[in-house]
């Protein structure tokens, strides 16, 4: 499912922007979630890095499109914002905060889909699944791909991943039962692990980068089915 929001204080133009994504989602077989806002303060507010795609009207009475955009990139540089405008004199302005591109009013549909087209097209060569993690300050936006592994640190997780650690107050659980379906295993109580990582197994332990990683006595066996499954699928 690609969650999309409408961010525009004019209701006849939120009525045609759902009205062609749901004639979109027939033609393309996708499935979109549509949320909307009428200003762009309300986006911010409640921006939690949830968003696949924006679509967003730059002229707004209290929060106007690009000053929303440029508050949502210091927290996510993923988003797919486009613009929904007549002045395509924006359009410089636009680059400032990566957007991917405009809609320009009124709106027809076959350039709408386009457009959409394009913006789903990018989001699907995105490798892995993605996770909206919270973190000191607001969220930051995880590939699956880039986790070795997470460790449980009292109340809170470790995440090891390529781009560094970082730390979230959560429960392992809440990402066993994300991840669980997308190479993850749960090597022991506190350590979830990415299969994909693993570069042996020695002394009960899984072995990621140096790391070496208890497997429970009680989850050897599984986690090595896993494993093996895996690889086998890889």
């Amino acid at each position: 499912m690609i969650e999309i929001a409408i961010v525009d204080d004019e209701e006849s133009y939120v009525a045609v922007l759902k009205e062609y994504l749901k004639r979109y989602e027939k033609e393309s077989g996708n499935t979109f979630h549509i949320t909307v806002y009428h200003d762009g303060d309300n986006l911010v507010s409640d921006y939690r890095c949830q968003f696949d795609i924006i679509l967003m009207d730059i002229q707004m009475k209290f929060m106007d499109g690009m000053s929303a955009a440029e508050e949502i990139r210091k927290q996510d540089q993923k988003v797919l914002i486009m613009f929904i405008t007549n002045m395509m004199d924006y359009a410089i302005r636009g680059y400032e905060v990566d957007a991917l591109d405009y809609v320009v009013k009124p709106i027809e549909y076959f350039a709408f889909s386009q457009k959409i087209g394009r913006g789903i097209s990018r989001i699907n060569k995105r490798s892995g699944h993605e996770l909206s993690v919270s973190v000191q300050g607001g969220m930051k936006r995880v590939s699956s791909e880039s986790i070795y592994f997470i460790e449980s640190d009292g109340h809170h997780l470790i995440f090891h991943t390529s781009e560094g650690q970082f730390t979230t107050r959560a429960k392992m659980q809440d990402y066993d039962d994300e991840l669980s379906s997308h190479g993850f295993f749960r090597s022991n109580k506190g350590i979830l692990v990415n299969l994909k990582y693993v570069e042996g197994v020695e002394d009960g332990c899984a072995i990621i980068y140096n790391h070496q990683l208890p497997i429970s006595r009680s989850k050897k066996n599984d986690f090595m089915k896993a494993l093996t499954k895996y690889i086998s699928e890889g």
